[in-house]
């Protein structure tokens, strides 16, 4: 819980405070007492009357009440300090700066507890340990640099780690990037970026708050409530991106499943981000970009016209904003000709739209005004302008402000001479716009910010199932792979279709069953996992003297329990599947199924529980979509029987959380139907 003591603190103590700047007591009071702190602020140093001309309290028992203790001490002092400032002096908001804790050993994680649970005793805040801080409007209890000038419309932003934020912060300044409030939450003992999240939603303030609010994560160890929180701020108008580092699996991991070995922690964040709407980053510039792009109004469309005075930086952007499904329609007609009358000769108006080298700010104006008034195809501009320094270009910068602030179709500057054009460039930036650098980057950037799913609904209509025979089937199961006969009461209680078929584990029985189902037929064993590998899979059995012969063989197979025998079944060859996935919940997975799971790699995944629309998104996303639409000729799956077993899957996960893993592979599908023929699921209670 976020305390007022700890955002709107009315006194401040700096446990540790020193004259010395290079430490971080030092430098922790500095930024407070510059940065304006109008409540009573004091300092505890036992050696110090007064330090950096604050008055300093040699003992803590002689300090007056308190709101916020900012400690920068020792770790093996701490417990008790805490324990006298929250009893004592009603203290409910702490910033530990100090390190020792629980990231270094477990002695320090024992004395990290004690902290939290009686700063937990006074219902208050904690922010670390070893954190640099927070910057708020406030108070900057932080004891790093930089320190921007805070605007209230810049960005939040909560980093797990106090040098990474930062190092962020130093990339993002210079581009004009500005901040409202940082805060950093080191060891997260009490409050991590989730609890951060958690109180910007529930405080927001859509006429005073920013909307834009950046992550960067080490440990998701809520995501539920990072999920409900980033999703509401985000349906309230607010942007989100995040970067969540250490995505990479360190050596292999043993699975049981093909669900399980596609599966990993990396794809439950990628799941959950999707789930949010939150932009997913992968470093510290991509991290800036995307923040760059949320300073500017949110286009509406996907065309793009590109303004330029140089050929070069435009193919550069036109090629970016393509393969980012983006579009750069062409520009033709009276109007565009009317336009090309005003520049000079050589100029063209295609899109993009060339006015050379010599082109003027006069020019700039005319073209932007005639794409805001003229071009109905157009939803957004990109102005690319730098100069080779033979003339200053402050007008041009003025004049690109102005109609920023007009227009009404969003315009983006991309000013790529940031040494020859520095002065000109640190104008517009004064100005409080935010400068894209890089034409690549800005066009990459865009296309991911628009293509970016929308927060899935909070609540929908699930499909109807029949959950008391789900849960008579499970809690009749113990732990790991159940019968087929199982498998079957199940499937067949969540609405997923199925192939028609028969296990048997004597040759008689195979004979009779095959009479039954029909021929020709399909005989897989049960038992070993990659069937085909051991020679446990045989088509078009067509009959009964084949079905003894391969009965009496595959039934000698290693782990081999029975045989399954199946009509044979024409289709695309698809996947579905589950798994649980730590604290993310479960996984559903799709994709290509039979050998391409393995061979493509093609899935895409969401968290339960998945909507309908989340499932048909699912199911467009994959890279093999076209197969699945009909090439060549071939008649177009039936997308929406494929649907609608994901969303069954996913309904059947929910009543049945016990099920650890669980593949449908293969899945056929054909235009009329898509049918489950194999299925695997693993219990784990």
């Amino acid at each position: 819980m976020i305390t007022r003591q700890l955002t709107h603190p009315r006194s401040i103590v700096v446990v540790g405070g020193s004259n010395d700047l290079n430490k971080p007591g030092g430098k922790v009071l500095k930024n407070i007492i510059d940065g304006g702190f109008e409540g009573g602020l004091f300092v505890m140093n036992p050696k110090e009357k007064e330090v950096q001309g604050i008055e300093s309290f040699q003992k803590a028992e002689n300090l007056p009440q308190v709101d916020l203790a900012v400690i920068a001490i020792a770790a093996r002092f701490i417990p008790e300090v805490v324990e006298l400032l929250a009893y004592h002096k009603q203290t409910k908001a702490f910033i530990i700066l100090s390190a020792g804790f629980s990231e270094e050993s477990h002695e320090g994680k024992i004395l990290e507890e004690k902290v939290v649970k009686i700063i937990n005793d006074v219902k208050g805040s904690l922010i670390g340990p070893n954190c640099v801080g927070i910057l708020t409007p406030q108070h900057h209890s932080i004891f790093t640099y930089p320190i921007p000038k805070l605007n209230p419309k810049g960005c939040d932003f909560i980093s797990g780690s106090g040098a990474t934020a930062c190092f962020i912060m130093e990339a993002g300044i210079p581009k004009g990037l500005s901040f409202a409030n940082v805060y950093s939450v080191g060891n997260s003992a009490q409050m991590g970026v989730e609890e951060i999240l958690q109180h910007l939603d529930e405080t927001f303030d859509p006429e005073k708050d920013s909307i834009i609010k950046l992550l960067y994560i080490e440990n998701i160890s809520k995501p539920a409530l990072l999920l409900k929180h980033a999703s509401s701020l985000i349906r309230k108008g607010c942007m989100i991106a995040a970067i969540k580092a250490g995505s990479s699996e360190a050596g292999s991991r043993a699975a049981s499943s093909h669900t399980g070995a596609l599966a990993s922690p990396d794809a439950a964040v990628d799941a959950l981000f999707r789930k949010a709407g939150i932009v997913r980053c992968y470093g510290r510039e991509d991290l800036i970009a995307v923040a760059s792009v949320f300073c500017h109004p949110k286009i509406t469309g996907k065309r793009i016209a590109i303004i330029t005075h140089a050929g070069g930086p435009a193919v550069m952007l036109t090629d970016a904003l393509s393969n980012g499904k983006m579009e750069i329609p062409a520009i033709t007609g009276e109007a565009a000709e009317a336009l090309k009358l005003k520049l000079f000769q050589g100029s063209s108006v295609a899109n993009p739209i060339d006015f050379l080298a010599t082109g003027t700010a006069e020019q700039l104006g005319e073209i932007i005004d005639a794409v805001e008034n003229d071009f109905d195809q157009i939803d957004a501009m990109i102005v690319i302008f730098g100069t080779p320094g033979l003339t200053e270009i402050f007008d041009v910068y003025e004049l690109l402000d102005r109609k920023m602030r007009k227009c009404r179709k969003p315009i983006f500057p991309v000013l790529p001479s940031i040494l020859t054009a520095k002065r000109e460039i640190e104008f517009f930036l004064s100005k409080g716009r935010v400068n894209f650098p890089d034409e690549v980057v800005l066009g990459n950037t865009l296309a991911r910010v628009f293509n970016n799913p929308e927060p899935q609904p909070e609540h929908f209509v699930r499909p109807e199932i029949d959950i008391q025979a789900i849960r008579e089937v499970i809690e009749n199961c113990e732990d790991g792979y159940i019968s087929p006969k199982n498998i079957q009461r199940l499937l067949d209680a969540s609405g997923i279709a199925r192939a028609g078929e028969a296990v048997v584990a004597i040759s008689g029985e195979a004979v009779e069953s095959a009479d039954s189902l029909g021929y020709p037929l399909v005989m897989k064993v049960v038992g070993p996992v990659h069937k085909s590998d051991v020679g446990g899979v045989v088509l078009n059995v067509t009959s009964s003297d084949q079905v003894k012969l391969e009965f009496d063989r595959m039934i000698q197979i290693k782990d081999t329990t029975a045989i399954l025998m199946q009509p044979m079944l024409s289709g695309i060859e698809l996947f579905a599947g589950a798994k649980k996935e730590g604290n993310f919940g479960h996984l559903i997975l799709c994709g290509m199924g039979g050998i391409f799971i393995e061979v493509l790699k093609d899935v895409t995944s969401a968290l339960v529980p998945v909507s309908d629309s989340e499932a048909k998104q699912m199911i467009q996303s994959l890279k093999s979509y076209k197969i699945i639409q009909g090439i060549r000729g071939k008649k177009p799956m039936n997308e929406s029987a494929f649907k609608d077993i994901i969303f069954r899957l996913s309904a059947l996960i929910e009543v049945a959380p016990e099920i650890a893993e669980l593949d449908l592979n293969p899945l056929l599908g054909n235009e009329k139907q898509v049918i489950a023929v194999d299925a695997r699921i693993r219990i784990e209670k």
